[in-house]
């Protein structure tokens, strides 16, 4: 069973390489994910289940995500030539800074940029940015929390990453 799992995040690994512009060392996919064109990821990342459109998606070192995350940086053009829109496709820049972590069911529009070390509460749907070490959940996703930004950088500094 263990070798199953294995050969199955190798197999899913792959794909998402193949799919985005760009990949650093150490990618993980463990579950069924699809990543755009125009995705560039970091190094240590590790992906659970996630769906990213062919916006600009740019994701630092050490992100992790939850079960069915999705990051939503495409969309139809509702002020085009037809309702309720037309052919035409709006792409939107989304950028996650490292050691980033989003708990399962996250949602992320485009137009957004999430700070280094940030925690996302599952289920939240993230329609702004959200700042450095900051802890936000809800929908619309709003900062509930920091991290000790005191233990984050001596963490950091010390290189103990998960």
């Amino acid at each position: 069973m263990r070798l199953y799992v294995k050969v199955k995040q190798m197999v899913l690994t792959a794909r998402v390489r193949r799919q985005c512009a760009f990949a650093g060392i150490d990618l993980r996919v463990n579950g069924r994910s699809n990543v755009g064109k125009n995705t560039c990821l970091g190094d240590h990342v590790n992906f659970n289940g996630m769906l990213i459109l062919n916006g600009e998606c740019r994701i630092g070192n050490y992100f992790h995500s939850g079960r069915g995350c999705q990051i939503l940086n495409q969309n139809h053009d509702y002020e085009g030539k037809r309702i309720p829109y037309d052919d035409q496709t709006v792409y939107k820049k989304v950028v996650i800074e490292d050691c980033v972590w989003l708990g399962n069911n996250v949602i992320i529009i485009g137009n957004v940029h999430i700070g280094e070390g940030a925690i996302i509460q599952a289920g939240s749907v993230v329609t702004g940015d959200i700042p450095k070490c900051a802890i936000a959940g809800g929908n619309p996703a709003k900062v509930f929390k920091y991290r000790d930004i005191e233990h984050y950088e001596k963490c950091k500094a010390d290189r103990a990453f998960f």
